[in-house]
């Protein structure tokens, strides 16, 4: 191997491949033409050890904690900056002027209305839809009702389908959420950011004023900021795939959102709240690090370790701090929920076995918290997943779309069903 070739040995032939540097994070060797030298592929279930593009927009190290948007430090942008100029960011590269954002901002503010008939398009879920699965339609019918922005191929049509996607998913995760409680849809107001609006369209009813808490809105903002792009993940890597195919950014979206709906994925901070709430109090805490720590006993803590992280999710650190303020302004003393999990957070910190496998929290252990203190149920925590995550989506789709190397994806496979076998007639069988 060579500083810019890695050699594979198959028998008695070597291959030499070669390996591309990153700007920061581990080199890469390039397979692609692997099999058409050596006769194989390479099998890595998950793909856990295979880069699927190259991309500018996110960089994670799993092993220091690091997330990066663009180059910059998610604590930065989170303690800083607001979610409109992180969209920005991930969309163009660069954090916005005063100019630019204020063109932006106006731009996703006048964009948050969605077709009236869309009203009645609601109407033919039952009432007890899940709002995600609300979601995965109502996102996906926008292809029915905006045909000025499908065409991928046009670069204007590209940008007027994000800016659309970027406006109108608070709208429609809004009335998804005041379809399941049977309550009449609330219009956006243009004079509110983006998660004010979004509490708004959530909360208000139309027969009293309501006025958006500001801590809230920040918070919100915040949690926003923390879920707006993650790398290569499930969801991202469904939308990248269906937008190989050519399909509509609609659908791609749509398509994300029925990938990120999985409790493995989305679902995760709904799960860890469930578990906080099944120990109930700090003294039941031993018996479940037992149970946690017995290989024979299928209970697992919810809201520790990463696919990616194998340190304390940076993530995390910011969204305990957001817990904290809600809590505190919505005059929250006592709550055995939180008692829970900063009990357990502190296990986790020093005890031997959690350092041992590097069982950290993430995000997902405090955002349920917060998001339920909030008043939102917890089938909603995903959809709110979705609306952050939205401009990561759309960032990612877009690069794809003008990568001149770009590829219908087609993973390829290790076969081990029946090998070839003629067809016998059913009296033979």
């Amino acid at each position: 191997m060579t500083a810019n070739s890695a050699t594979v040995k198959v028998g008695d032939k070597s291959v030499d491949l070669p390996v591309k540097a990153g700007s920061i994070g581990p080199s890469v060797i390039d397979i692609g033409k692997l099999y058409a030298q050596t006769g194989m592929f390479t099998f890595d279930p998950g793909f856990t050890s295979t880069a699927s593009t190259e991309s500018q927009i996110t960089y994670i190290d799993g092993d220091e904690g690091v997330l990066l948007y663009r180059g910059y430090p998610i604590e930065q942008l989170a303690e800083h900056g607001d979610f409109l100029e992180t969209c920005y960011l991930l969309l163009y590269g660069e954090l916005p002027t005063a100019s630019q954002k204020a063109d932006f901002v106006y731009r996703v503010t006048r964009h948050t209305m969605v077709h009236e008939q869309m009203a009645r398009f609601f109407q033919g879920f039952r009432r007890d839809a899940h709002p995600m699965s609300v979601m995965v339609a109502s996102v996906g019918a926008l292809a029915a009702f905006y045909h000025d922005s499908t065409d991928i191929s046009d670069e204007n049509q590209r940008m007027v389908a994000s800016m659309r996607m970027i406006a109108k998913m608070p709208t429609l995760a809004a009335m998804a959420f005041k379809y399941s409680i049977g309550q009449p849809f609330v219009f956006p107001k243009n004079d509110l950011d983006y998660a004010a609006n979004f509490l708004h369209m959530c909360f208000a009813v139309p027969c009293e004023e309501y006025k958006v808490n500001p801590v809230l809105a920040r918070a919100l903002d915040r949690i926003f900021i923390l879920h707006a792009d993650h790398e290569q993940n499930a969801s991202t890597s469904t939308v990248r795939l269906a937008g190989s195919s050519g399909a509509n950014p609609f659908a791609c979206i749509a398509a994300g959102i029925a990938c990120l709906w999985g409790p493995a994925h989305g679902g995760a901070n709904e799960a860890a709240l469930k578990m906080l709430g099944e120990i109930g109090t700090v003294d039941n805490i031993p018996k479940y690090i037992a149970k946690a720590k017995d290989k024979n006993d299928p209970f697992r803590l919810m809201g520790f370790g990463h696919r990616v992280y194998k340190n304390y999710d940076p993530r995390a650190k910011i969204m305990q701090k957001t817990t904290h303020d809600v809590l505190n302004e919505l005059g929250v003393k006592d709550d055995p929920l939180l008692d829970v999990a900063l009990e357990l957070e502190r296990i986790a910190l020093h005890d031997d076995y959690f350092i041992e496998k590097k069982l950290y929290p993430n995000i997902d252990f405090y955002s349920g918290i917060t998001l339920k203190a909030m008043g939102f149920p917890t089938s909603m925590f995903t959809v709110l997943f979705a609306v952050a995550r939205t401009v990561g989506w759309i960032a990612q789709w877009k690069e794809m779309i003008e990568d001149p190397s770009q590829k219908i994806g087609r993973p390829r496979q290790l076969y081990t069903g029946a090998p070839r076998r003629d067809y016998l007639p059913s009296t033979n069988r």
